[in-house]
């Protein structure tokens, strides 16, 4: 019973990563495609005044937090915080608990 629940586990935590990468990759095409249609636009109707840079800039920005979380980079808050972090928590719970017990 307990490698079937492992196995449920880790197939859900696969799963969701599958998702996660999924997603990213949907906003990166999305990101592609919408801003090269944006250039045409621009090229066509105001050559003189790029502006699509401003969709690009911004929406880019987006897309790169969004990778920075999808591939598990954060310089500031990353696993090894999440994981103190939670420890910390539980910790601070046992001992509340057993304040009242």
């Amino acid at each position: 019973m307990e490698n079937q629940y492992t196995e449920e586990d880790r197939y859900r935590k696969a799963r969701r990563r599958v998702e996660e990468l999924k997603g990213f990759y949907g906003n990166l095409i999305s990101y592609i495609v919408v801003n090269c249609f944006l250039l045409a636009i621009n090229l066509v109707t105001s050559p003189e005044y790029l502006w699509f840079f401003w969709p690009l800039f911004g929406w880019g920005i987006g897309v790169f937090f969004h990778g920075l979380k999808v591939f598990n980079y954060s310089p500031f808050l990353g696993k090894e915080w999440e994981e103190r972090k939670i420890k910390e928590l539980m910790e601070k719970e046992e001992q509340i608990k057993k304040t009242w017990e």
